[in-house]
């Protein structure tokens, strides 16, 4: 091993990767991030592909886990720099007919519009975030602690009754529409319910998708969907700096070639030039399951079992993404959707049965359903006066717009979508930038595929499911190995979780502890693996 040794190296300067080292340089260790791209942040990344003066996020956008997360929350990133910006309100679902149902952080204005669609359904969302209130802050601490979230979940079962926890617990089973269907009458505040779940690659018929659907809602009515003032990579130049402040060092265009492995346990990196890295203490890996155990590490490390699992690990579907600069805002036909940073078009909630439909039989959808980001209405910083800076992605089958002619076809069908609802959109486009599956993989190679959630939100791959049959911890079957990417529970979206919890198992086994800790693990995996 050469000279250069740190306590520890973390694999991916994405925000868990950043998180992760964060935490850990609290804890005083010396920490590298190397990073294979020559820009920090994997999917948390901002740039003028467009046009001078436009700022695009060319990955993630809108950061309402962000908003909420006690991982972020606890590191303080406003004084690093960060500030959070809201559009007027927070989403717009707007139908093909130009109905539009409108999520705001006002209630009342929220419940105003789903009573457009059905007297009463509005008296129904505000008990539905009555009751998310009340919940609130046990679940999230559940969401986000290590598995098993014992504490919370006591917490969370003291504040419902077992009762009322039962009721809950059969509520987040329960496919999107089959819960929409419980509580309103109306299509209105049902699609702010489907809409949301489908920033899943679920369908709104999949057994588990209310739980996305609920939570995204209810926190967009908490605490909106905000982004960063500048740009997505302001959050990322926060987590750099506050890293760095703490003597952590980050080091892009340093591509790793391999975990090394010794007697059992993760020893350091070797990167793509050939020179070795040592690691004290941990190696944490913010890339998903498969590149971390086939590629770095190699499966003769590992249980067989683990690796006859892994060969059943689902990945998410494709993603096809345009980013426009506009002259001018968008001329949305129905006016309740100018002033929201989200909107969801192009189909109603039957429509959405029918795009999840085909996706699952690996079929381009006839009708897309489009998630689209107004960005300069959300935060003027994104471009000049009277412009807009917009995007819309929607999903496809894995393994499909990966020839530029099918890809230009479907970018053009995207934008015949958004025009259908705001006549004369396509006269205001300046510049455009379109990335398909190949597209964004060449940009940030964790999004394998296209799939920008590191692998299927199905209920049969979260929790202690996710990557595959397991503990549901960051701890690997590789000693001081450490998963900390959204392959890992608690998944997709910027919230910090998985690499938060991969700092803290890091940080238990080197602890006094560790030796005890080594042990329940070892014991865990034996039990489940063999």
């Amino acid at each position: 091993m050469s000279a250069e040794a740190f306590d520890a190296v973390v694999i991916g300067a994405g925000h868990n990767g950043l998180v992760a080292a964060n935490l850990l340089a609290d804890a005083g260790w010396s920490v590298l991030v190397v990073e294979a791209t020559e820009h920090p942040g994997g999917a948390v990344r901002t740039a003028e592909v467009t046009e001078p003066g436009f700022r695009n996020d060319l990955f993630s956008a809108f950061y309402p886990m962000s908003a909420v997360s006690p991982v972020l929350q606890g590191l303080r990133l406003d004084e690093h720099g960060l500030r959070w910006r809201h559009a007027p309100d927070v989403l717009a679902h707007v139908l093909p007919d130009d109905r539009c149902a409108v999520l705001s952080r006002d209630v009342d204005r929220t419940a105003a519009s789903a009573d457009e669609f059905a007297p009463g359904d509005g008296d129904a969302w505000r008990r539905l975030f009555s009751q998310w209130r009340e919940i609130r802050e046990p679940l999230l601490n559940a969401l986000f602690t290590p598995f098993p979230p014992v504490r919370p979940v006591l917490k969370l079962l003291r504040r419902t009754g077992t009762g009322d926890a039962l009721r809950l617990a059969r509520m987040l089973t329960l496919p999107a529409r089959r819960f929409g269907d419980e509580l309103f009458t109306g299509e209105g505040a049902k699609l702010l319910i489907a809409g949301n779940s489908a920033h899943s690659d679920l369908s709104v018929d999949n057994a588990g998708s209310a739980v996305f659907g609920w939570l995204l809602a209810m926190i967009g009515q908490d605490a909106g969907f905000p982004v960063p003032e500048g740009g997505a990579g302001e959050l990322v130049a926060a987590l750099v700096r506050r890293l760095e402040s703490r003597g952590g060092t980050v080091q892009c265009g340093r591509p790793v070639r391999e975990v090394l492995v010794g007697g059992g346990r993760a020893l350091g990196i070797r990167d793509a030039a050939g020179d070795p890295v040592r690691a004290r203490k941990a190696v944490l890996a913010d890339v998903p399951a498969p590149v971390l155990y086939r590629e770095l590490v190699g499966t003769e490390w590992l249980p067989p079992r683990l690796v006859e699992d892994l060969g059943k690990f689902e990945w998410d579907s494709a993603t096809v993404k345009v980013d426009w600069a506009l002259s001018g805002p968008i001329p949305w036909t129905a006016e309740a959707a100018r002033g929201a940073g989200t909107i969801h078009l192009g189909t109603d909630l039957d429509g959405l049965s029918a795009f999840g439909a085909e996706l699952a039989r690996g079929r381009t959808p006839r009708r897309p359903f489009l998630l689209l980001g107004q960005m300069t209405t959300s935060d003027p910083s994104r471009s000049p006066a009277g412009t807009e800076a917009a995007w819309a992605y929607t999903h496809v089958p894995r393994g499909t717009m990966e020839n530029r002619s099918a890809l230009e076809r479907r970018a053009r069908r995207i934008e015949e979508t958004v025009e259908a609802n705001a006549p004369g959109f396509t006269d205001l486009i300046k510049a455009r930038y379109v990335q398909g599956p190949v597209e964004l993989a060449g940009r940030n190679p964790g999004l394998v595929g296209g799939a920008i959630n590191a692998g299927t939100t199905a209920i049969h791959q979260q929790l202690f499911f996710r990557p595959v049959p397991g503990t549901g911890r960051a701890d690997t079957p590789v000693d001081r190995l450490y998963l900390a990417g959204a392959s890992a529970h608690p998944g997709g979206a910027v919230h910090g979780g998985p690499g938060a919890n991969a700092a803290r198992a890091a940080l238990a086994r080197a602890g006094v502890l560790g030796g005890g800790y080594a042990a329940v693990i070892r014991a865990a995996h034996r039990a489940i693996y063999g």
